[in-house]
């Protein structure tokens, strides 16, 4: 709520007091965790550029705990915290459920689990284990061929597989022109909106959205949007989602008028024409192919190509400088110039 990134160009003494007591509060939580989270404690302490050993008491020699009181005092003027990197990452589906499995049950019925995987990966091993490597291997008539010309073959296998790798271009990307035909508060999370979207399919996909602190809930209804289709689904706070709404903004996430802040909702959905059909599928003119039915996380393919798409002086929306289109003409937002698409 104090939006501190506001406060650092409007007042910057009262940015460093939020900022001190910030830190404070950081500090004061990893000391209370360190006799529970150990590892987690010594990290913190460490992105904070502070001793473990002559930081973990809130209190002095005479027991008083005015310092946990002043969180704003705990670290001096002008200290340099180090380094900032995630403390913590989202598990994902599998992982969650992989260890669903692991930890169920009493922990007599884990220790039988256990020893059972443990014979069956020594049996396999077994079975894999040979005294020395064949020099010659069988082809698929049962001729036989050195081994080195084997392992070769297979390299080349690797290397045409590599091959057949498609390059990363915009067209993988389905994006559809969308109809949001309902949107609520996700029911655990203050910072999410629920929509249900039309985009020429037949059921809604259900898309989870943070977009609470920017669009008000009244201007998400019936609104025409870009979906992206062809992400994975992914799970948040609960509510799996099933695509992507794209939206602009600018750095700070905040507006401005004349070079003057109004209101800090700098976040806009970008908008394709009124009569644009929905389910059409939003294409860049100058490049053909077919999107993929679903990308690969691993391949990082919608993060190389986000970082190219962006809005221009005229508000349209782009990749590098080529405008997203419809039959009906350019996807657009209001206000947001070189902006960041995503």
């Amino acid at each position: 709520e104090t939006e501190f990134w506001r406060l650092y160009k409007q007042n910057q003494s009262l940015c460093s007091l939020v900022m001190k007591t910030a830190a404070g509060i950081v500090y004061l939580l990893a000391c209370l965790l360190e006799p529970f989270m150990p590892s987690f404690s010594l990290e913190v302490f460490k992105q904070l550029n502070l001793s473990v050993e002559t930081h973990l008491s809130l209190s002095d020699d005479k027991g008083d705990v005015d310092r946990a009181r002043r969180p704003w005092d705990l670290l001096s003027a002008g200290h340099k915290i180090g380094t900032p990197k995630p403390l913590f990452r989202e598990l994902k589906d599998e992982e969650v459920e992989f260890f669903r499995k692991k930890f169920e049950g009493s922990q007599a019925d884990r220790i039988i689990r256990a020893e059972a995987e443990a014979a069956e990966n020594v049996a396999e091993q077994l079975k894999k284990t040979k005294v020395s490597g064949p020099l010659f291997a069988a082809d698929g008539n049962g001729k036989k061929k050195s081994a080195a010309k084997s392992s070769a073959e297979s390299s080349n296998k690797a290397k045409n597989k590599a091959a057949a790798e498609p390059d990363i271009t915009i067209t993988r990307l389905d994006i559809r022109v969308g109809v949001i035909k309902k949107a609520e508060k996700h029911p655990d999370a203050d910072s999410l909106y629920v929509e249900q979207i039309d985009v020429g399919e037949e059921q809604t996909r259900t898309v989870v959205s943070g977009l609470v602190k920017y669009i008000p809930l009244d201007e998400m209804q019936n609104r025409k949007v870009c979906v992206l289709c062809n992400l994975k689904p992914a799970t948040m706070r609960g509510i799996k989602s099933q695509a992507m709404v794209l939206a602009a903004s600018n750095d700070d996430h905040t507006k401005y008028n004349a070079g003057a802040c109004v209101q800090a909702c700098g976040v806009e959905l970008v908008e394709p024409p009124s009569s644009a059909s929905v389910g059409e599928r939003i294409t860049f003119p100058g490049h053909e192919g077919d999107p993929d039915d679903l990308l690969n996380p691993k391949k990082k393919v919608w993060e190389t190509l986000q970082v190219d798409l962006h809005t221009n002086e005229k508000l349209e929306a782009c990749f590098k400088n080529i405008p997203l289109t419809t039959s009906a003409g350019i996807c657009t937002v209001s206000s947001i110039s070189n902006g960041s698409i995503r």
